[in-house]
């Protein structure tokens, strides 16, 4: 390998940190399980847009609770936590802001 490639890639690798790692999987869990519900209530692209803007003003705690319901149907509690952060006046913005309406949800 070329030696002076070795130090960008350390560089690169210095910053990925665990946590850093960890967040990014969680974060990536959470939106595969707010995508689905989030299709109850808008079409497909409109949901991929609105999960962008719950994913970005969840707390940790919300983001893990979750990331904790991957690969299960979203039951009332999840249902609950996504519209919780819906109702945020900063989700709202975002997601006018993407073009994506109101949500009528429970």
């Amino acid at each position: 390998m070329n030696p002076a490639l070795l130090l960008p890639l350390a560089l690169l690798l210095a910053a990925c940190s665990p946590q850093t790692v960890a967040d990014n999987v969680n974060r990536r869990a959470a939106r595969s399980v707010v995508v689905p519900v989030l299709q109850n209530y808008m079409t497909a692209p409109q949901a991929e847009a609105a999960a962008d803007c719950v994913i970005v003003n969840a707390t940790p705690a919300e983001l893990a609770a979750l990331a904790r319901d991957v690969g299960v149907r979203a039951g009332t509690l999840t249902v609950q936590n996504v519209v919780t952060v819906v109702r945020r006046p900063a989700t709202g913005e975002c997601m006018r802001a993407r073009g994506v309406g109101p949500v009528m949800a429970g």
